[in-house]
């Protein structure tokens, strides 16, 4: 990877921190971006503390403000004048339901609003630098995922585990759609299942949720294992071509067939698009 730039979303701890340093220990200049300064300075300290020598740049961002996003667009662009590989990782699951400042549910504007409008924004430098990458980190939870049209936002009832589980479901989807879109351009795009991992993931929860997830916390898999198939779909020479596929452990998995439906994959596209504002 030396010479390459990479960009990694949610970098700060976790599945994105270990993500971060396996790219930049591959000799990847690394661009980590987190929603808070200090904890980007951390990570940026203990990545070069374990890979010396490692070029690091700091982003801070909310991904679940369009503004925010559009901002980290123009400074990733201003920055890097080639971007190679793109990792969307950033996500978070919600005990209640929010509304942000774009007037829309919290879930499906981080965990997969975030990663259609930063992609799209970034994607005429991904294409200028081909071959090109991006990765996205989904979940084994969108097999329990459904598009609901008709409440797309969870107004009527929420469920976190709901809401988070369409989310990633959209991030298979978009996946999909958009490896369509990027035939023949040297760009490849590839969804992920990382693993039932010991994060930070619903730290912030409370109720039986968070409860849940404080008990089985420590059976879980170590981050470094859960960003060993980030790592694979963003370096593995093997995997050059290869798009629109989604894997579990390294491997290409058959993704839930509601993602496979190619009509379900375009209007969540269309209405995408529409939320964050851009054409198709």
């Amino acid at each position: 990877m030396t010479g390459k730039v990479c960009l990694v979303t949610g970098a700060t701890s976790g599945i994105g921190y270990e993500t971060a340093l396996g790219l930049a220990r591959e000799g990847a200049r690394v661009g980590l971006v987190g929603r808070d300064a200090a904890k980007v300075a951390r990570a940026i300290g203990e990545i070069r503390a374990r890979a010396p020598g490692a070029a690091l740049d700091a982003f801070v961002a909310d991904l679940s403000s369009q503004a925010e996003i559009r901002r980290l667009a123009a400074e990733i662009l201003a920055r890097y004048a080639r971007l190679d590989v793109l990792v969307n990782n950033a996500g978070a699951i919600f005990d209640r339901r929010e509304i942000t400042a774009d007037g829309i549910e919290r879930s499906w504007a981080l965990d997969h609003l975030g990663y259609v409008l930063l992609t799209l924004l970034l994607l005429d430098r991904l294409k200028a630098s081909a071959p090109a990458r991006i990765v996205n980190v989904a979940s084994a939870a969108h097999t329990r995922g459904r598009i609901d049209f008709d409440d797309l936002e969870g107004a009527g009832r929420y469920s976190p585990i709901k809401a988070y589980a369409q989310a990633k479901l959209g991030n298979v989807l978009f996946t999909a759609a958009l490896a369509r879109r990027l035939g023949g351009s040297g760009v490849t795009v590839n969804a992920l299942h990382p693993g039932v991992i010991n994060t930070g993931f619903a730290k912030n929860t409370g109720g039986l949720l968070g409860f849940g997830w404080s008990l089985i916390r420590p059976f879980l898999s170590k981050p470094e294992d859960g960003a060993a198939t980030s790592l694979h779909l963003a370096t593995a020479p093997d995997l050059a071509g290869v798009s629109g596929r989604y894997f579990a452990r390294s491997r290409p998995t058959p993704p839930s067939a509601e993602s496979q439906d190619r009509a379900v994959q375009e209007r969540v596209w269309e209405i995408s698009l529409r939320q964050v504002g851009l054409s198709a």
